[in-house]
C-alpha cells in the first residue's frame, strides 16, 4: 500500500509541479533529506493530492492561501508556477489571497501577492525567451 502511495505521488508531483521541478529535487535528494522527501511524497502527493474529493484547481487555491495564512512563503512560487498545470488562474490566486487578508492578515496577504506578482512575470518572461 505504501509503494502505491509513493507512485501515485510521484506521479501526482509530475502533474502538478512538472518534470523538470521533480527532476531536480530528485536529484538533490541525499541520505539525511531521502525519509522526508518518501513521507512528503506519500502524504502530501500521494494521499492529499491524489484525492479525487475536490479538483485540483481547488486544492492549489486552497494549498496557496495555507501557505500564505501560516507564512510558509518559501513554497508560494513552486505552488504559483504549478498553477498553470491544476488550472488556476490568476483571478482565483487572488481571491485566495483576498480571502486571507480578511481571516489571517493583511500582511501575510500582500506578501503572498507579492510572490505571486513576480512568479507569473517570471514564468511570462520564460514564455518569451523560450
Amino acid at each position: 500500500m505504501a509503494q502505491d502511495r509513493y507512485s501515485r505521488g510521484m506521479e501526482m508531483r509530475r502533474q502538478v509541479l512538472g518534470n523538470a521541478h521533480v527532476d531536480a529535487a530528485e536529484a538533490a535528494k541525499t541520505a539525511l533529506d531521502q525519509p522526508f522527501q518518501e513521507l512528503i511524497t506519500e502524504a502530501a502527493w500521494g494521499t492529499v493530492w491524489a484525492s479525487d474529493r475536490i479538483s485540483l484547481r481547488d486544492r492549489s487555491m486552497l494549498t496557496l492561501a495555507l501557505l500564505a495564512a501560516t507564512g510558509n512563503f518559501d513554497e508560494i512560487p513552486m505552488h504559483i508556477r504549478a498553477t498553470a498545470r491544476t488550472g488556476a488562474s490568476q483571478d482565483d490566486v487572488l481571491e485566495a489571497f483576498q480571502h486571507v487578508a480578511i481571516y489571517a492578515g493583511v500582511p501575510r496577504a500582500n506578501r503572498a501577492l507579492k510572490l505571486a506578482r513576480q512568479t507569473y512575470a517570471e514564468m511570462a518572461a520564460e514564455k518569451t525567451d523560450g
